[in-house]
């Protein structure tokens, strides 16, 4: 169930269960070859594809995130981390508020992840809610590795196949070798650690076109079979969620030294 699209009256009989998922992305630098909304476009035909499979529900998409280190690149929006951090963290006391005590960030863009991370502990710290963050790619990581030779992390073909499957018509198919030749395919080549310190901040550092991995990979059929598998991962956590008493979600009791025993 979408909540954007359900009136208030549908809303308040509405039987959506305890869950919901918030589709989170970036409006940001793709390459040559794909849209600046391609994070958001994967997160949200994710979570509303659970939502649907599930009947639980699926708020609107936060579609900037925390994309500074793009900022070089034309079009690129971002917010600071707190900025994203504190209004994530309303978001989901707004929904706690409204009875949704179990909230799945669906995220497809790595820039938010400990950001929401840091939502996660805030809201569970004083035991409004129970919400993780969930990468979309993290939980296929065997199945990416098969399908693409070169996956790369950004702009590659996992993403070009997800926008391929999902918005076909806004990826410039011409452009997938500029991409290639263009950027990064080999991330370890980037030369990006220097005796154990990371020693860049910046994608324009590594890529000249904001490009990793090979886009040359992608196909809509290999598109479809990544995010088939990704939902069925999503909606496994989000039933799983719904079938958890809340107080076992909850951190636990002080140690008690007299009772404790070794695990």
């Amino acid at each position: 169930m979408y909540l954007a699209e359900q009136t208030w009256p549908d809303l308040a009989t509405a039987e959506a269960g305890p869950v919901a998922f918030v589709p989170l992305g970036s409006t940001e630098q793709h390459g040559p070859h794909l849209p600046l909304s391609t994070d958001h476009v994967i997160a949200e035909g994710l979570a509303r594809a659970a939502a649907d499979r599930t009947g639980f529900l699926c708020t609107p998409t936060v579609n900037v995130g925390v994309s500074d280190h793009h900022r070089q690149f034309h079009g690129t929006m971002w917010v600071s981390p707190s900025s994203f951090r504190d209004y994530v963290e309303d978001l989901t006391r707004n929904l706690a508020y409204h009875g949704i005590d179990r909230v799945v960030f669906v995220n497809a863009h790595g820039g938010n992840e400990q950001h929401l991370q840091e939502v996660g502990r805030r809201v569970r710290a004083d035991e409004t809610a129970f919400a993780t963050p969930w990468m979309w790619d993290e939980s296929i990581p065997d199945l990416v590795n098969e399908v693409f030779e070169t996956n790369g992390p950004h702009a590659g073909p996992k993403e070009t196949s997800m926008l391929l499957h999902l918005a076909p018509e806004t990826v410039k198919e011409g452009e997938f070798e500029n991409a290639r030749d263009g950027g990064l395919q080999d991330l370890a080549s980037a030369g990006h650690s220097r005796h154990g310190a990371r020693v860049h901040y910046d994608t324009i550092d590594n890529s000249a076109n904001g490009a990793f991995g090979d886009p040359t990979d992608a196909s809509a059929e290999k598109g479809e079979r990544i995010f088939e598998a990704a939902c069925d991962e999503l909606i496994q956590l989000a039933e799983w969620l719904a079938n958890q008493r809340f107080s076992d979600l909850m951190p636990r009791e002080h140690v008690d030294a007299g009772s404790a025993t070794e695990l």
